[in-house]
């Protein structure tokens, strides 16, 4: 066991003074073997190790500790605040300088976000709507969801919040120049969606008799124009000829998919408080039950690429469909 701590001394001793001690010269390669002799250090007890190890930590004698004076660690300590007093100078200037040029209302680069994309709801983990109507539990959760969702689109807030506007134009604000000023949105009343709105609805969206309601969304995008007084729809598809045949009809709420002009352009979430997103409903009347179909639904704008295979999500949803019936 002595030998062991012994052991430990001698190697700590080494590593530090390697470390902080300046390097012994080295006898060059030709050197005469007694000179070699000389050089090479005598094997030391386990007390020698301890008292060198001591004074190296504190030599009363110079007054050292570690191997330096105090005046020798208040330069590197003063050489090392200062360094990096610099360094977090310098990185705070520049985050002020680029802050600088960001705005808190619009990103600066959207290179990214020139074409939006469609998401769906219920929202589901997987962008899969499974029902089973004779389980209440099985589409009860999505109802629950739907109804969270539409809450926004009631009637009586959309009147309190945003404006009746006129369809088939861009509804377009200059800049007044004022930063904090809000931009107005139009009204989307939770009414245009029909069969789908739930309201004083018994069949919780359709899903309590194998009709479900699924509701396409846009993603926002600042700035978005869908091109020259053209109005947008929406369609959807079986993506393969089985699924065609197994989706069966369906309606669309507002009529044709249609989203219309005066919902555009978006401002941005701190500039477009109350904007509401234009939805559009699809209830599926007759999808064959117990198979499960795959569904593309597509945005249709002069400026929306949606066949792009880079970006599938660019412009379209797909999502899975089945309706379980005993």
């Amino acid at each position: 066991m002595a030998s062991w701590i012994c052991f430990s001394w001698s190697l700590t001793l080494f590593v530090v003074h390697s470390a902080l001690s300046p390097e012994s010269p080295r006898p060059a390669r030709d050197s005469p073997p007694a000179v070699k002799m000389v050089i090479q250090k005598e094997k030391k007890s386990c007390g020698q190790v301890v008292e060198e190890w001591k004074e190296f930590v504190w030599n009363p004698r110079t007054h050292q500790f570690m191997g330096r004076t105090g005046t020798s660690w208040a330069f590197i300590l003063l050489f090392y605040l200062v360094f990096y007093g610099f360094l977090t100078a310098m990185f705070t200037l520049t985050m002020w300088v680029m802050l600088q040029t960001v705005s808190d209302h619009t990103p600066k680069y959207q290179d990214r976000l020139a074409t939006p994309g469609l998401m769906i709801r219920p929202k589901t983990e997987n962008l899969d709507v499974i029902v089973n109507v004779s389980d209440t539990e099985s589409w009860d959760q999505h109802v629950q969801k739907l109804n969270k969702f539409l809450e926004p689109y009631n009637d009586s807030i959309q009147a309190q919040k945003n404006d009746v506007c006129r369809p088939g134009r861009y509804y377009e604000q200059p800049d007044n120049g004022v930063l904090n000023y809000p931009k107005r949105a139009c009204q989307f009343n939770r009414t245009q969606l029909g069969n789908c709105s739930g309201i004083g609805d018994s069949t919780h969206y359709g899903y309590s008799t194998g009709q479900p309601c699924v509701f396409i969304k846009m993603n926002r995008v600042i700035n978005f124009y869908a091109g020259a007084n053209q109005s947008m729809n929406v369609t959807c598809v079986g993506k393969r000829d089985e699924d065609a045949e197994n989706l069966g009809s369906f309606v669309m709420f507002p009529a044709n998919g249609n989203i219309d002009l005066m919902y555009f352009p978006y401002y941005g979430k701190k500039f477009h408080v109350n904007y509401t997103q234009p939805l559009v409903a699809v209830k599926f009347l007759n999808v064959t039950p117990n198979v499960e179909v795959n569904v593309e639904c597509r945005i249709n704008a002069a400026n929306i690429a949606t066949d792009d295979e880079r970006d599938k999500f660019a412009g379209r949803v797909a999502f899975k469909l089945r309706i379980n019936k005993t």
